[in-house]
């Protein structure tokens, strides 16, 4: 109770400040605090909706509500025949948002777009690790370097990407949030400066919202930015509430507190699409709930093990009980809504008996494993401390001990890429773009270990199948591909994929002009509020 009178009293506050200077002000209660504030180095869906949704713009980005891939600061691009090269005609007098601490002297160029990737790319870029034990995690689980061959700044409005080998997901791996454009003259004055990490604390970006403040786990603002490319939006102040309990949001949101929230618990949401003075958007979500075994650490490298104890999880329970109605099972990796699932695939079977079986040969008469749990509500898994706890009474059965851990949500991810974390570990994963390569290599490639390849796993075949699939540009071809590649997934169960989740999205009925993203963001771009 304590803790609900804090949150609202920090709301209140926040209202009555802003309210008071300005003419629009929409409340979003989020579900989790950002890492930082530069967009190129993080992962969560959280860190994207308060960064590259908010501050920040890329060459090109997804229709509202779509996976469509429209101009954005790039009016126009051309690709050669041979797919070798993208080349981006730049919006002219693109601007910068003016702040306290910076000041910008000149508009968006090439010089911005080249220094945007660099950074993420080039380890004698100075800006490369300027934050301690930072990661380009996208940039380098998507493989980028293996790709690009060079971008050139053709002139002050013309960039080109230049490219090894013909990617087909390229395009729309340009208009995912990491590879936001950020300014190169504010770097350059931090580095002047001495002031680098400033970088991630104070941002300067090109698009909808400026940063006004953030104050730690309670509150982001920000500010319509007047002279944005897509013109000056409706919300003249945009607040971030952060709330990371569920039905705390959802209380907040009937009491007025809020405007907007995501993710309610599944038993909320019957009240909330009660509510005469809300409406709950929904729609299937392009989304995976999952856990990953660590293939390199013992007795998980043995796939009989790890077919073991996806064979001991009551899947169907844990969905009724967690999902309530608004999951489904996951029998492949993608989502069947993602072109090339593969409906042939059999789902799991909960078999405790033949789980013991299958231990029994493998050797293993008595295993104790940590179960990691994450702290907060995702679109594709709303409880897993409760999803662990299911778990773990399953595999008990079985005479397998968990100890469930967890930690903050941003030392969860760090400590679960870690290659030598010890117990299989919950996760899941938001489409990116539409791609089915956003799924098998961003999550589960080579060149993702370490990064976002939470289950250590490297197949040789898996491998060569999904990277042939990049360079091919017929669908058809590519489904083939896929479709072998979920057949070798499901055999060497390199994780337990759990569910995919319908996806809800409670606000005021005064709300009008927010879009659902099948990619999982949520943008508040064009978003105005009725009188």
């Amino acid at each position: 109770m304590k803790l609900m009178k804090t949150l609202l009293l920090a709301t209140a506050m926040v209202a009555v400040a802003a309210g008071a200077a300005q003419a629009k002000q929409l409340v979003y209660c989020s579900e989790a605090s950002p890492a930082h504030f530069d967009p190129g180095p993080l992962t969560g869906g959280n860190d994207f909706d308060a960064t590259s949704h908010t501050i920040y713009s890329r060459l090109v980005e997804f229709a509202p509500g779509g996976t469509e891939v429209t101009p954005a600061l790039a009016e126009s691009w051309e690709i050669s025949e041979d797919g070798l090269e993208i080349t981006f005609h730049l919006r002219p007098g693109t601007k910068f948002q003016t702040t306290d601490y910076f000041t910008p002297t000149r508009d968006l160029t090439a010089e911005d777009v080249v220094f945007s990737f660099e950074r993420q790319w080039k380890e004698d870029n100075a800006w490369y690790a300027y934050l301690e034990g930072m990661t380009w995690d996208y940039f380098q689980g998507m493989d980028m370097p293996k790709y690009l061959k060079e971008i050139v700044a053709v002139d002050d409005l013309t960039v080109k990407f230049v490219l090894n080998e013909p990617n087909a997901p390229m395009l729309a791996n340009l208009a995912m949030d990491f590879a936001s454009i950020v300014s190169k003259e504010y770097a350059d004055k931090l580095e002047a400066e001495g002031n680098m990490a400033a970088f991630s604390t104070q941002p300067v970006g090109n698009g909808p919202f400026q940063f006004v403040d953030y104050q730690l786990d309670t509150v982001i603002r920000y500010a319509a930015f007047p002279e944005y490319w897509g013109g000056k939006q409706p919300i003249d102040d945009l607040v971030f509430a952060i709330t990371t309990d569920p039905s705390v949001r959802a209380q907040r949101l009937i009491a007025g507190e809020c405007d907007i929230m995501p993710y309610p618990a599944p038993a909320d949401i019957a009240t909330l699409q009660a509510d005469p003075n809300l409406t709950v958007m929904e729609q299937e979500g392009l989304n995976i709930g999952y856990m990953s075994y660590n293939v390199t650490e013992a007795p998980f490298d043995n796939v009989k093990v790890r077919k073991a104890l996806t064979m001991a999880i009551d899947k169907a329970a844990i969905i009724e009980a967690v999902y309530q109605g608004a999951g489904q099972d996951a029998k492949n990796l993608i989502p069947p809504t993602m072109w090339s699932y593969d409906n042939e695939t059999a789902a799991d079977v909960y078999d405790p008996e033949g789980a013991k079986a299958l231990l029994a040969e493998a050797g293993v008469t008595e295993l104790t494993t940590d179960l990691w749990a994450m702290p907060v509500s995702r679109p594709y898994n709303p409880n897993a401390q409760r999803v662990a706890e299911l778990i773990q009474a399953d595999w008990a059965a079985v005479g397998v001990t968990a100890n469930i851990v967890t930690y903050e949500w941003t030392e969860y991810r760090e400590r679960g890429k870690q290659t030598d974390r010890k117990g299989p570990f919950q996760i899941g994963w938001t489409g990116d773009n539409g791609d089915p390569d956003n799924f098998f290599a961003t999550l589960f490639s080579c060149a993702a270990i370490g990064v976002s390849n939470y289950s250590m796993w490297c197949n040789d075949e898996f491998e060569a199948l999904i990277q042939e699939a990049k360079t091919t540009p017929d669908q058809a071809k590519r489904t083939e591909l896929y479709t072998k590649a979920q057949e070798i997934f499901k055999a060497e169960e390199p994780a337990m994929t759990l569910a995919h989740s319908r996806v809800f999205m409670p606000m005021k009925k005064t709300i009008t002009g927010y879009a659902m993203s099948p990619l999982g963001n949520h943008s508040f771009k064009g978003v105005d509020i009725a009188e």
